[in-house]
């Protein structure tokens, strides 16, 4: 028989009232495990092999995070088929926010198109986190070629279509489609010559075997600077600090910007807490002026910024490389 007495219908109510702060007091394991991340290490996997500016981007991260965060961030290079294996890890690692991934615009933006069949999707595996640094590219000369602006190579090239060659680190790469973008928007036609990276391509154009090219700007500036290759003009929007007297491409071309860009993103499904605390710090990070001015030492602009704006600049970015993808034809088997 159930009893129903005052008794033990008060003597319940206690019970309930007793413990329900208890219940509400006692941590979720998740939420717990949230508040003191990090507990061990973190790793940030560069897709690219080291030395290059994704790397060292990332290796100043990690350092100042190591300091801010109080537990060891470390670099991992995973290199191979231009960004996909290195993000395609970190795609398919567990997200409890100790694993992400130093993207570029071919990780998160051109590969998609490029390459057949991707081992990871791009817009649903990986969600983003902060935004580092930005990196402008530069349009360059050798020095005999009879151009010595923009738009004196413009008319070159047009009245000799064809003949002009431009060099790129590779077929698909951001200084390949940058040149296709060129072409686009200045109605001319030079030859592309695909390499297997900078320095080859950088050695070539400096002995003359090609004419042109567009390249990121910490892997020229060296050269540029000794007057072994001619700058004509950069491709973000503003000026670089590091080539003050050179004109953006823009200037002639309007809206023209190719730039190379370094993003933290994050296995989908990594805690939102731990996500925004992240991005909170490479915020505060990136904009101190000692971390600021290494990355300007670079070519490069420090940016920051939330998640959420970093997610509209890369769904931007991937519609305008895209329709260059589209025009190009290139393609990657």
């Amino acid at each position: 028989m159930i009893d129903r007495s005052p008794r033990f219908s008060v003597r319940r109510a206690l019970v309930a009232l007793l413990g329900a702060p208890m219940l509400l007091a006692a941590p979720m394991p998740h939420a717990h495990a949230q508040s003191d991340w990090p507990t061990r290490p973190i790793r940030i996997v560069v897709p690219f092999a080291p030395g290059g500016t994704t790397d060292i981007t990332a290796r100043i991260v990690a350092e100042q995070l190591t300091s801010a965060l109080k537990q060891t961030v470390v670099v991992e290079n995973k290199a191979g088929a231009g960004g996909n294996v290195g993000a395609a890890e970190v795609a398919r690692a567990a997200p409890d926010g100790y694993t992400f991934l130093m993207g570029t615009p071919g990780t998160q933006a051109i590969n998609q198109f490029l390459y057949p069949k991707m081992p990871y999707d791009t817009a649903k595996d990986l969600i983003p986190v902060s935004f580092t640094a930005r990196v402008p590219n530069v349009l360059m000369v050798h020095p005999t070629v009879p151009a010595n602006s923009i738009q004196e190579l413009i008319a070159l090239a047009k009245s000799k279509p064809g003949a002009l060659t431009y060099g790129s680190p590779g077929n698909g790469a951001t200084g390949h489609l940058s040149t296709e973008l060129f072409k686009t928007q200045a109605k001319v036609f030079v030859t592309h010559i695909p390499y297997r990276g900078s320095l080859p391509m950088l050695q070539d154009l400096m002995a003359g075997q090609i004419q042109m090219s567009i390249d990121n700007l910490p892997s020229a500036l060296p050269y540029i600077k000794s007057g072994k290759l001619r700058a004509l003009g950069v491709t973000s929007l503003n000026r670089s600090e590091q080539l003050p007297d050179v004109p953006t491409v823009a200037s002639v071309l309007p809206g023209f910007s190719a730039e190379s860009w370094f993003v933290l993103v994050a296995p989908a499904g990594t805690p939102r807490a731990i996500v925004e605390r992240l991005s909170s710090e490479v915020d505060r990070i990136v904009k101190k002026k000692d971390v600021s001015d290494r990355f300007k030492a670079l070519g490069a602009e420090p940016v920051g910024g939330t998640p959420e704006l970093l997610g509209k600049f890369i769904a931007d970015e991937t519609r305008k490389w895209q329709q260059v993808v589209k025009a190009s034809g290139a393609k990657i088997d």
